[in-house]
């Protein structure tokens, strides 16, 4: 009697064994196939879609973070928009998700990046630390949040040999999807902004935009087939905002579009509050400009009709217009 109790829970105690052994074994298998499934999502997010001429890179991508966590690294992160002539190369990734909650991915990068287009443009990045939160649906990435500090930018287009940098003490970028468009906040604190030749194109200031992107939901997550291009696209500015603090704001709304050629044009409305503090605070930055700042201070202070004034801006394939009649800049294209 008491070898067939031994026996019956020996029996049990291998039975259980085999099922703890069972478990881990799906248990590994999932989690390997949450882990190549994360790739799959931060590789899409940067653009992956081989089919359509996307193609992103993770350079010696290694798994970590078993048992409860499931995290991709890679030394190196590479993009290449063949089909809109646009290459991106990045620092290392690492990217994590608790096993969870498999749909919110947290991961940072090293810098630097560098962007460039067929166009001419180089986009060349630096900072501090880079973190972000991007939370994922059944398909595809619903919203995503980036803040970098210390973020340093150098901007050259060799269409017009322009070339000028912003650099910042903190940088927000915040993504998305709200049904076929794509909504995006960006906030610069402590914005130095300054051209070639130039020590600085204008004072120290906080800047931010509020704006969506017509159609372009698929941007975030790597779906839509022009890829991160901005060419043939519409938007609305609903809020472009640059602020020296004590009450000296200028503000820039309306539509804007890019053709096939990635020039801009639009109609936008410009508002400068306390247009004489905006004044003395350009001439003590840029004494030579004095007069001329006076000129330009007067004119726009007689159309907006007092310490406030709003002045409509157009953009035709690149040329700014004020009032639509006087050319002050060029835009390069994206």
């Amino acid at each position: 009697m008491a070898a067939s109790s031994r026996t019956g829970v020996s029996g049990k105690l291998w039975l259980l064994a085999c099922l703890v052994v069972l478990f881990i074994a799906l248990y590994t298998a999932g989690w390997f196939y949450a882990a190549s499934l994360l790739r799959e999502k931060t590789l899409a997010m940067l653009g992956s879609r081989a089919s359509d001429g996307f193609a992103a890179e993770c350079a010696d991508a290694d798994y970590r973070g078993y048992p409860f966590r499931i995290g991709l690294f890679c030394s190196k992160v590479s993009v290449d928009d063949r089909a809109n002539g646009i290459s991106a190369s990045f620092g290392a990734l690492r990217s994590a998700a608790q096993v969870y909650d498999p749909g919110h991915i947290v991961w940072e990068m090293d810098s630097p990046a560098e962007l460039r287009s067929s166009r001419g443009l180089i986009v060349s990045t630096s900072w501090k630390s880079l973190q972000s939160s991007v939370v994922t649906k059944l398909k595809g990435v619903e919203r995503a949040a980036l803040v970098l500090q210390n973020p340093k930018t150098h901007i050259v287009s060799s269409a017009n040999g322009q070339s000028f940098d912003i650099n910042a003490d903190r940088a927000e970028i915040h993504l998305r999807q709200n049904g076929p468009d794509l909504d995006a906040a960006v906030t610069l604190d402590g914005t130095d902004t300054a051209m070639e030749g130039l020590q600085q194109l204008l004072p120290r200031l906080t800047t931010s935009a509020d704006l969506t992107l017509v159609g372009r939901a698929g941007m975030i997550d790597g779906s839509d087939p022009n890829g991160i291009s901005l060419r043939q696209t519409k938007g609305e500015m609903r809020e472009f905002r640059a602020d020296l603090g004590e009450g000296r704001v200028l503000l820039l709304s309306g539509p804007f579009s890019f053709d096939d050629e990635g020039r801009m044009s639009g109609k936008l409305k410009l508002r400068v509050e306390k247009l004489a503090a905006w004044q003395e605070s350009l001439s003590q930055a840029f004494p030579d400009l004095g007069p001329m700042l006076q000129t330009a201070t007067s004119m726009l202070s007689a159309l907006g009709g007092g310490a406030n004034a709003s002045l409509d801006i157009t953009i035709k394939r690149g040329k700014i217009l004020a009032g639509g009649l006087i050319p002050i800049g060029e835009i390069p294209p994206v």
